[in-house]
C-alpha cells in the first residue's frame, strides 16, 4: 500500500515561534537564562555557548512555559537562515528566539527524527526557497509550515527509515569531513611554502616599505552607494572583495587592493574601474597601490598574505588597516629577476593547488547531491520494502 500524506497541522501537539524579545521588550542581561538563536543551530546540534543571550529570572518564569523545549522537540529556523534543523535531546533551562519554530510531533504518528529528515530534505530540495516570503530578509511562515506535507508511513516504518539515514549519513559525514580537511591541508601546504619562500631571504634581497616602492592612490577612490550603481561588467570592490558590477566606467590597470577591514586583511589584485574623469571608483574598504612593474606587485601581493597584518591594525570597536600603518609595513624590495622567478615559482604551485582544491570542491558538491537523492528515495518509500 502507498503511505498517506497529511499536513504538519494534523500531525504536532504544537508547533510555534519562539519569543519575540523585540515586541515583548525583553532587556538581555550579562547573565542568567539563555535565549537560543539561529547561530546557535548548526549541523544538526544546539550549542548553548555561542554567543548566547541571556534574559532574567522573572522573563524567565513569564515565558517558560510557552517557549521552553522539551526532549523530542525540533527545531526548524525561519527567519533569514532559513531550514537549520535540529532535535531537542536534553532537558536544558533555555528558551529560542522568534527566528525558530518549535515543533512538538503527536508521539503515535510521527516521530521527531524522522520529521527533521523529512524537513532537511525539503530544505535541500528547494522548497522553502520556493515558498519563502520577505524582502530584506526572508521568513517561512506559521501558515506555511503548517500545511507542509508529511508522507506517513506507519511508525515502525519510520523508525526503520530513520535508522537507514542515520547510518548513511554518517558515513558521508566521515567521507565530507576527510574531504574539507585534505581541502584544507591543500590550501595550508601553499600558505606553508609562501612563508617559507619570504622566510628565506637570499641575496639581492633588501628591506623596505610599501611607501618606497608603490604609489597609494587612496586619495582618488570616490565611495558610492548601492543606490547609485547601476548593474553592468565592471567590477565594485566592497568589505568582503568584489560585490558588485557597474556600468559606464572603462578599465585601465590590475592594481593592488589591501583591505582596510580588520576582520578581512587580504590583499588581492583586481582590475579596477576608471570613470569618464580618471577617478577611480572603488570604496573606502581597500586601499589602491600601483607599481611600477607586474612582478613587483603580484610579488608583494603573495607576501603581504604571507604576514599578519593585524599588528598594524587600529581601532578596537571598528579595527581599520590605516593608510598611515599600511604605508609603513616593512616589505621586500628586489629586483625584476628576482620578482620574476618568485611569482612565476609560486604561480606555478598555486595553479597546481587550485586544481586540487577544484576536485574536492567537486567530491563536496557531489556529496550534496547524493544526500539530496537519498532523502528523496526515502520520502518516496525507495528505501524500504512497506511502501508499493
Amino acid at each position: 500500500m502507498e503511505w498517506k500524506s497529511k499536513a504538519l497541522a494534523e500531525l504536532v501537539e504544537s508547533l510555534h515561534q519562539g519569543l519575540n524579545t523585540a515586541g515583548e521588550k525583553i532587556k538581555f542581561v550579562d547573565s542568567g537564562y539563555p535565549i537560543i538563536q539561529t547561530r546557535n543551530i548548526d549541523n544538526g546540534k544546539i550549542n548553548l555557548d555561542h554567543k548566547i543571550k541571556f534574559m532574567t529570572e522573572d522573563d524567565w518564569n513569564k515565558y517558560k512555559e510557552k517557549y521552553k523545549p522539551q526532549v523530542g522537540d525540533v527545531f526548524f529556523t525561519n527567519i533569514g537562515t532559513i531550514g537549520k534543523t535540529a532535535i531537542v535531546n536534553a532537558l536544558d533551562d533555555y528558551l529560542i528566539h522568534w527566528n525558530i519554530f518549535k515543533i512538538r510531533p503527536v508521539a503515535d504518528k510521527l516521530i521527531s527524527a524522522y520529521l527533521k529528515y523529512r524537513l532537511d530534505y525539503l530544505t535541500n530540495s528547494g522548497f522553502f526557497t520556493n515558498s519563502q516570503k520577505g524582502g530584506t530578509v526572508s521568513f517561512v511562515t506559521k501558515k506555511m509550515m503548517s500545511s507542509i506535507d508529511i508522507p506517513l508511513p506507519p511508525i515502525p516504518e519510520q523508525k526503520r527509515i530513520v535508522a537507514m539515514l542515520d547510518t548513511v549519513f554518517a558515513d558521508l559525514e566521515q567521507t565530507r569531513a576527510k574531504t574539507e580537511q585534505n581541502l584544507k591541508n591543500a590550501r595550508e601546504l601553499f600558505d606553508s611554502y609562501l612563508q617559507q619562500v619570504f622566510s628565506q631571504k637570499g641575496e639581492g634581497w633588501v628591506d623596505s616599505t610599501l611607501i618606497d616602492i608603490a604609489e597609494n592612490l587612496d586619495s582618488k577612490r570616490i565611495p558610492i552607494t548601492k543606490r547609485d550603481r547601476t548593474e553592468g561588467e565592471y567590477p565594485y570592490y566592497g568589505a568582503s572583495g568584489i560585490v558588485d558590477y557597474v556600468d559606464d566606467y572603462i578599465f585601465d590597470e590590475d592594481l593592488l587592493l589591501v583591505s582596510e577591514d580588520g576582520a578581512n586583511l587580504l590583499a588581492r589584485t583586481y582590475p579596477i574601474a576608471f570613470s569618464a574623469s580618471g577617478k577611480y571608483w572603488v570604496n573606502n574598504h581597500a586601499h589602491v597601490l600601483r607599481f611600477k612593474n607586474k612582478y613587483f606587485q603580484k610579488f608583494i601581493e603573495y607576501y603581504l598574505n604571507s604576514i599578519s597584518l593585524v599588528p598594524y591594525v587600529t581601532g578596537m570597536a571598528q579595527p581599520k588597516l590605516n593608510q598611515k600603518s599600511l604605508n609603513s609595513i616593512p616589505v621586500p624590495k628586489v629586483n625584476v629577476e628576482i620578482s620574476e622567478k618568485v611569482v612565476s615559482q609560486l604561480e606555478s604551485l598555486e595553479k597546481e593547488i587550485l586544481k586540487i582544491e577544484k576536485i574536492y570542491k567537486f567530491k563536496l558538491a557531489s556529496l550534496d547531491e547524493l544526500k539530496k537523492s537519498i532523502l528523496q528515495k526515502a520520502f518516496s518509500g525507495e528505501l524500504t520494502t512497506t511502501a508499493k
